[in-house]
This record gives C-alpha cells, structure tokens and sequence, in this order.
C-alpha cells in the first residue's frame, strides 16, 4: 500500500470521527455508557481495519463512518423520544447501598465486589462505607454517594455565613497568547490589559505564561 494512500485515509478517517463526535455529542466521550463503548470500539475499528486493507478505498471508509453514525443517532432520537428504551440501550442506575447497608444482590447483579466499592466510594471522598447513607452505580460505572448528615461537610447556609456572589475565572493569556474572545467577553480590550501588564513590569505578552481575570481579585499573571 501506497505510503500516500495510507496518509490520505488516516487523516480522512480523523476528520470523520471528529465531525462525526461533534454531531453525536459530547456524552460519547464523557458519560460512556455500555452502549457508546461498543459504538466507540466499532468506529475505531472500522477506520483502523481499513487503512490496512488495501481492497477498502477511502470512499468505503466513509460510507461506513456515515452509515455507522447515522444508526447511533438514530439509537440517539430513539432514547429521547421513547424512555422506556432507555433501560434497554443505556442501562438503568442500581443502588448498591441502602440505609447505610450493602444491597449484595446489586454487587452480584453488577459483577461488583466489595475492594471495588471501596475503590469507587474513595473516589468520591468516602474512605469508609459506614460514612454512606445510599451509594448509586451509574449507568457508565461511576458511583454517587449521600453521605450519612454526621459525615457530611457543613455548608456556610449551616454556620450562618455571609453568601458572595461567585465568579468564573476567565484565561486571557496562555503560553505567550491572548486570548481574544475571553478578552472581549469579559468587557476588556487590549489597551487595558497591556496596562496591567505594564503594572507588574511586563512589557511583552510573550513573557506570560498564564493569565486570569478574576472579579473583585483583579488580574493574576504568571511568567514564564
């Protein structure tokens, strides 16, 4: 096979894969559920197997992307419209801990063993279950706890603290760039920030490695 062949197909396959994520969403990557890992497999393995192939032609290639990712959406519509395939496709949540006790038959129906539990429930901020009043296994295998009100952490609603009002952060510079839009966005242009700029003795962006707006903090600037 042609290395200019090969070359072709690859980029054609990346460039298919990622339109093909952007229109399915950002769930196929984030919230994996059993399904979506099966889809994700099969898209990988039809780009990889046909790159290799020296009967498959790019036109295959995409026509199999298409015809693959147009099934997934279908699957896609399906679920919203239909709830009750929801359960079929994506799977349902399963409560493993009720009460603050283990629910064994969830951990056997779900292949779960207690050194995982731990490991789930750790991941979450839990180092003992006895800290758990419920635990909840996801469809894409990750666990939500609430934790039993002696363990939880006390909010400032609970101490009577005063309530500020909280802020996004915003990146205006990264690497050595200004970032334009986040510039924009956040009512500020490039005047102003050369002039905080100059306030802390840099004369030149490239000098910056991180910059962030913060409101009622103002601008925090770290160099290289």
């Amino acid at each position: 096979m042609h290395y200019a062949q090969i070359t072709v197909e690859l980029v054609l396959g990346l460039v298919s894969l990622f339109v093909l994520t952007r229109i399915l969403g950002k769930t196929q990557i984030t919230q994996i559920t059993t399904f979506d890992f099966i889809s994700a497999l099969v898209l990988g393995e039809l780009v990889g197997n046909a790159i290799y192939d020296e009967k498959v032609g790019v036109s295959r290639i995409i026509y199999a992307v298409i015809i693959w990712g147009l099934l997934i959406y279908i699957l896609e519509i399906i679920t919203q419209k239909w709830s009750s395939t929801r359960g079929l496709l994506e799977g349902r949540p399963s409560i493993i801990i009720r009460n603050g006790k283990i629910i064994r038959e969830s951990l056997k129906k779900n292949k779960l063993d207690i050194n995982q539990l731990q490991h789930l429930i750790r991941s979450k901020g839990a180092f003992s279950i006895r800290e758990l009043e419920y635990a909840i296994l996801e469809t894409d295998g990750t666990v939500s706890i609430l934790k039993k009100p002696s363990y939880e952490t006390p909010t400032k609603g609970d101490l009577q603290v005063n309530l500020d009002q909280v802020h996004l952060p915003i990146t205006f510079i990264s690497d050595g760039k200004i970032i334009k839009d986040n510039l924009m966005e956040a009512g500020f242009n490039l005047t102003w920030l050369e002039q905080q700029l100059k306030q802390q003795n840099i004369l030149n962006v490239k000098e910056v490695l991180y910059a962030e707006w913060l409101e009622g903090e103002g601008l925090h600037v770290q160099t290289f």
